[in-house]
């Protein structure tokens, strides 16, 4: 079992940086490469790129009344939801069918007995 991430390509777990700017204010995002290449993909499939997307991301958050304290932690969970409604065929694997497509509310719903405040 631990040959499959042992030996996976190292530059996969490590870290860069992007700066960014939201609302004009630069900031700096630290991630491993394999979060921003699965941020990259997302943004792909809605024809954005990864700054734009992850300044919709900031913004549809705030306005939901989400605390951004650790955003760096956000954008990593939204990048493992991504992977993880994938495989429940939630999201299509197809690249070319943009996410806001999809029927947020619909699959939300159906995920609403997994949700993490319900997990023991």
């Amino acid at each position: 079992m631990c040959k499959l991430f042992i030996n996976a390509n190292p530059e996969l777990w490590r870290s860069a940086t992007h700066s960014l700017r939201i609302d004009g204010m630069v900031t700096s995002v630290r991630m491993e490469n394999y979060f921003w290449q699965l941020l990259e993909e997302i943004a792909q499939r809605d024809d954005m790129n990864t700054v734009q997307m992850i300044t919709r991301l900031y913004h549809e958050s705030i306005d939901a009344g989400h605390d951004l304290g650790n955003f760096t932690s956000f954008l990593r969970v939204c990048a493992l939801r991504y992977q993880a409604l994938q495989l429940t065929g939630d999201i299509p694997t197809r690249h070319q069918v943009p996410i806001a497509t999809l029927d947020a509310e619909k699959i939300l719903a159906r995920e609403g007995g997994h949700r993490l405040g319900s997990i023991h």
